[in-house]
């Protein structure tokens, strides 16, 4: 028995870039794509994680604490159900680490028709333009101990969608200008 055989495609005539000589039309050029990483409320968010972690261990290495130096706190870790508190505190740090990260989108990209926001965990949501957007300023977080930029929480909607809550850095929705001549 052969070998598989090696078939060619054909690949279809090429036409320039600007269109035939025949009055065939030029194909659009999509404006490129604005990609906008949004440093700055990532850093705040994780730095807000690692708060709170910091906070919950300090709170759980405080009753682990007492409740060795209690009376009976001699007694096995499975009888006194320290295992199953240490369980629960770990439980909570992870769905406050999820929260707290959770508004914080990674990059938004600004194209002239829709507005692509990837959130901390990888989804996509697709948005109008942003010039059809309404993102409205709901708390301004001036840079600090938590971050070296300002940051602002917005919530971002427009007709018939549900709004969101972003954590971003100041002008992340803005529309792009275009050049100056």
């Amino acid at each position: 028995m052969e070998g598989p055989r090696a078939v060619r495609i054909p690949k279809p005539p090429r036409t320039g870039s600007t269109g035939s000589s025949q009055g065939l039309p030029r194909p659009s050029v999509a404006a490129p794509a604005l990609h906008r990483p949004n440093g700055a409320g990532s850093r705040r968010s994780i730095r807000i994680t690692l708060v709170f972690l910091l906070g919950l261990a300090l709170l759980f290495l405080g009753f682990v604490l007492y409740d060795r130096s209690a009376p009976g706190g001699r007694t096995p870790l499975v009888e006194n159900l320290l295992l199953l508190f240490a369980g629960v505190a770990a439980v909570i740090g992870a769905l406050g680490a999820g929260v707290a990260l959770s508004p914080a989108p990674r990059w938004v990209e600004l194209t002239p028709d829709r507005l692509v926001v990837c959130g901390r965990w990888g989804q996509r949501t697709v948005w109008p333009p942003a010039e059809q957007l309404t993102v409205r300023v709901v708390r301004h977080y001036p840079a600090g101990g938590l971050g070296r930029d300002a940051v602002e929480s917005v919530v971002v909607s427009t007709t018939g969608r549900r709004a969101r809550t972003y954590l971003v850095e100041e002008g992340l929705f803005a529309p792009p200008h275009p050049p100056e001549p």
